[in-house]
């Protein structure tokens, strides 16, 4: 099978072979002629060179390593550039009164090869100067050898400068980066120091310890304390807050003198209570002096124990001074007992604190270790490295003494002449050899570029991989079929006398049947574009119906052409063009029973009609329609082509499913991507595509023609046929294959 790019330079070179022709004849003709017009060319004169050899200079006696490897980088710098430099170039042109792209046109310099070093042979540059003139080729390649040598030791100096250059700024560098690195290390000991030195002399762990055991003695008095604080607290009732308050209050004077005037109004309030109402003047009295009494008593306790709170009832208070002697000391000893244990918890949070201190020393002690460590060897890291810049830098300056130059001059030039010549010129048979080759090359190129621009498809390939790059069934690939008719007239119709390709439709039909659970009755038949073979298309799939006995409909819906029935020997109603809706309303006008098949119908078409939208949207065309549904197994609307008009659109909502017809050398690329893209997004019933006018070569389905030949035998010139066969741009008949 062709591959689809040498099909497409093969088709755009046969639709172009007279453009193609006409490149190559002017190309080989323009160089025939040019190949005339070119003089012979004039003969080369005389000329002297001088040649001279230059090698690597002596090593002199150096006492610094900056001045050997200083004469090694020379030598290795060494090339034609540097030979034939400004530097050179300039000064030898002043006195040669030569141009300096002349000198270097006419200089030829030879450095050895790879083999002569690796073999261990003197170095040695061979320098060659041509001129027509002996004495100035000689004087020039003396200047040429004498001013290299002079730069390559004005190349070593340069060298040198530069590195002592560079040298001084680096050392600048390193200087304050030793500076910075050692203020770091200075600083680091200044704030860690003690603290390292206490970790390593083992102070931080004994005082870590020292704490520890000073927690255990606090625990331990500490605990002792509790125990008599509980038992003292056990004895007297009372908290160590309330012993101290009571404690105050039991020792106050005044609140003792309040406490016995107290005790003797009740005291005579108690008599009289029973004897007297508390409206008597007695009474009255007394109670008021007992209120006066507990005023003052809660005045003092708020003196002496002031919160700014509420201030207790009388009674509580006198209840809270009532220690006895032995109580209040019992009161006192465990207020006592209270402070002494505050001061072992203070104690021993202050120890607990400087024992977490101390850990944390002792924790963070490698990490400030390997810190120092850092500190100090990046400080002499930076004196080594400042160090050895110092000592370079001096090594370099002593090597300004011991500079030379990389090459001497080995050989003086030695002059030689070479004879002159008479070139030959261009022969007209190799000039116009070069153009046919040139003109082969052009006017392919021409044909390719054209086959690029093409947007056809020309091949089923190039068509299958748009359809499945979109998801579209491909139910079939049909080849170009042509036959005889009853007047010996080439035709893509199958005829009953010529099934071979028959087949070929009824894979057709059998994929429209599978494509949806329940098989499509009223199927459109489309294409891109015209030229395609939608009615051939059209044609062939219901005659592939009705030869399977189902009763078939075949409906010419292309109003906007004449009917293609005359290939079935049947022509239109005459009157059908004047009155379209009058002829699609009686069936027994447009419905015609085709003679040579059987079980198939066919309403030839009322076209060519200048309002082909009002007739199918026309009621006597959805009639006829749904009539045709209850009536036959299928029913095929050949539709018009899809970039003519939306005829096929208007009719798309009475059918059942669309099939879209290509053809390759016909069908154009951007053309059938846009249509199946609006056709998939509009969400219309697509049944799938076919690929007609397929080369039998290129076919995917096995052809039984060789197989019924004899059987089905074929009408016309065998020769005729097969070229037909084989071509892939053959035209179908004219007022079929166009539609």
């Amino acid at each position: 099978m062709t591959s689809p790019l040498v099909k497409r330079f093969l088709v755009n070179f046969d639709e172009n072979k007279l453009l193609s022709l006409f490149s190559f004849v002017v190309i080989v003709g323009a160089s025939g002629f040019v190949s005339m017009l070119i003089p012979p060319p004039e003969p080369i004169p005389t000329k002297y060179q001088a040649s001279g050899t230059l090698s690597y200079a002596p090593q002199p006696p150096t006492f610094t390593e900056t001045g050997a490897t200083l004469q090694q980088q020379g030598q290795e710098t060494i090339s034609e550039g540097v030979l034939l430099s400004d530097q050179i170039l300039k000064p030898i042109a002043t006195q040669t009164e030569l141009e300096p792209e002349l000198l270097i046109e006419q200089t030829e310099i030879e450095f050895p090869d790879e083999d002569d070093k690796e073999e261990g042979k003197p170095f040695a540059i061979d320098v060659k100067y041509t001129d027509v003139d002996p004495e100035r080729a000689a004087a020039t390649a003396t200047l040429l050898m004498k001013y290299m040598v002079d730069q390559s030791r004005a190349l070593n100096t340069a060298m040198l400068r530069a590195r002592i250059d560079s040298l001084r700024t680096r050392l600048a560098l390193a200087q304050r980066e030793q500076e910075s690195a050692e203020k770091a290390f200075y600083k680091f000991i200044s704030q860690e120091g003690a603290a390292l030195v206490a970790a390593e002399d083992g102070t931080l762990f004994t005082g870590i310890s020292g704490a520890q055991q000073q927690q255990r003695q606090l625990r331990l008095t500490l605990e002792g304390v509790d125990a008599q604080i509980q038992s003292i607290s056990a004895r007297l009732g009372l908290t160590s807050e309330q012993a101290y308050t009571s404690s105050i209050l039991s020792a106050d004077p005044i609140i003792g003198n309040l406490r016995g005037q107290l005790l003797d109004i009740e005291m005579q309030i108690n008599p009289l209570e029973e004897k007297l109402r508390p409206e008597h003047p007695q009474m009255k009295q007394l109670l008021e002096q007992k209120q006066g009494l507990e005023k003052l008593l809660q005045e003092r306790y708020a003196e002496l124990i002031g919160t700014g709170l509420l201030v207790p009832l009388p009674g509580q208070i006198r209840k809270e001074s009532s220690l006895d002697p032995a109580r209040q000391e019992l009161a006192n000893r465990l207020v006592n007992l209270q402070t002494q244990k505050d001061t072992l918890v203070s104690q021993l949070v202050s120890l607990q604190r400087q024992e977490r201190e101390l850990k944390q020393q002792y924790e963070r002690f490698p990490t400030k270790q390997l810190e120092k460590a850092r500190l100090q060897q990046q400080m002499q890291l930076k004196q080594t490295l400042s160090t050895n810049m110092l000592s370079a830098l001096v090594d370099a300056q002593s090597a300004e003494a011991e500079t030379t130059g990389s090459l001497s001059i080995a050989q003086p030039p030695v002059l030689a002449q070479i004879p002159g010549e008479t070139p030959g010129g261009l022969h007209p048979l190799v000039a116009i050899g070069g153009g046919t080759v040139l003109g082969f090359l052009i006017s392919g190129g021409l044909i390719f570029l054209l086959s690029m621009f093409d947007n056809r498809l020309h091949t089923s390939k190039e068509i299958q991989a748009i359809l499945s790059e979109r998801e579209v069934m491909l139910l079939g690939e049909l080849p170009f079929i042509f036959n005889l008719d009853a007047n010996l007239e080439e035709t893509p119709i199958l005829r009953d006398y010529n099934l071979s390709d028959l087949h070929f439709y009824e894979l057709v039909r059998s994929s429209i049947r599978r494509r949806t659970a329940k098989a499509p009755k009223i199927v459109l038949v489309t294409s891109v574009m015209e030229g395609e073979g939608k009615t051939v298309m059209a044609y062939n799939l219901a005659i592939a119906s009705a030869s399977a006995g189902k009763r078939t409909l075949l409906l010419e819906a292309d109003l906007r052409s004449p009917s293609a029935a005359s290939h079935f020997q049947m022509q239109p109603d005459p009157d059908a063009k004047l009155e379209p809706l009058s002829y699609y309303g009686s069936r027994s006008e447009y419905l015609q029973l085709v003679p040579e098949v059987e079980n198939l119908y066919i309403v030839p078409s009322a076209g060519p009609q200048a309002k082909a939208a009002l007739v199918l949207e026309s009621s006597e065309m959805r009639r006829l329609l749904e009539d045709a549904r209850g009536r036959f197994d299928l029913v095929i609307i050949d539709s018009p082509s899809l970039s003519v008009c939306n005829d096929t659109l208007l009719l798309e909502p009475l059918a059942d499913g669309l099939i879209v017809t290509t053809r390759p050398g016909v069908t154009q690329k951007p053309s059938l991507e846009s249509t199946l893209d609006r056709i998939i997004e509009a969400e219309l019933p697509l049944l799938g595509a076919v690929i007609n006018g397929v080369p039998r070569s290129e076919l995917s389905t096995p052809s039984h023609y060789d197989l019924e030949e004899e059987q089905f035998p074929r009408f016309g010139s065998g020769n005729r046929v097969g070229e037909l066969e084989e071509d892939n741009d053959a035209q179908l008949p004219q007022e079929i294959g166009s539609r």
